[in-house]
């Protein structure tokens, strides 16, 4: 049985990855916190896929959205971060990536893979699992489904904006709406 993790400190991470700007860099949960920014972290299976690049492609054409929020997004497989960069230089018209306005990091060790419950370790890779964490470190959402169906930006940016409401949003609800 799985451990409650919403509610709960996040697990901490430090990852090497490449950076927008193509250099290889480290990308960590207490770098987030330092600069009082909420974290996007989501989880895709492996590089050179089908429908991985759809959805990080999405975020990162959305990028700016997530930037006038305060968040950080970064994408996680267990790929190395060469492999990534050599998918970054892929265009997507060639099931590439193109230029991305966010990180993708590198668990080749699977540890963080792990400590957020998306390891298949039989298969070495990641489920698509999305988690939202506060600047304070707090675990605000997750959501983990099969690797077959990508996310919704839309949604996300939803979650994340009512989650930096403070309030209770009803059903349904859309920014701008009241909360309860």
């Amino acid at each position: 049985m799985s451990e409650r993790m919403v509610g709960k400190q996040a697990p901490r991470f430090k990852m090497e990855a490449v950076l927008p700007n193509k250099e290889f860099g480290i990308v960590s949960l207490e770098e987030n916190m330092k600069k009082d920014k909420w974290t996007v972290l989501f989880f895709y299976p492996m590089d050179f896929t089908f429908v991985c690049p759809t959805e990080i492609t999405a975020l990162s054409d959305r990028f700016d959205e997530f930037e006038d929020l305060e968040a950080e997004v970064i994408g996680v497989s267990t790929d190395t971060i060469h492999t990534h960069l050599a998918w970054i230089h892929t265009s997507r018209e060639d099931n590439g990536l193109g230029d991305l306005e966010y990180s993708l990091a590198a668990d080749t060790n699977h540890t963080v893979s792990k400590d957020f419950g998306v390891l298949i370790e039989e298969e070495g890779v990641s489920l698509r699992g999305l988690f939202i964490i506060s600047p304070e470190g707090e675990l605000q959402y997750q959501v983990v489904h099969h690797n077959n169906i990508g996310r919704d930006v839309d949604e996300t940016l939803r979650v994340l904006q009512a989650l930096q409401t403070g309030g209770l949003c009803p059903a349904n609800w859309k920014p701008g709406q009241e909360t309860l």
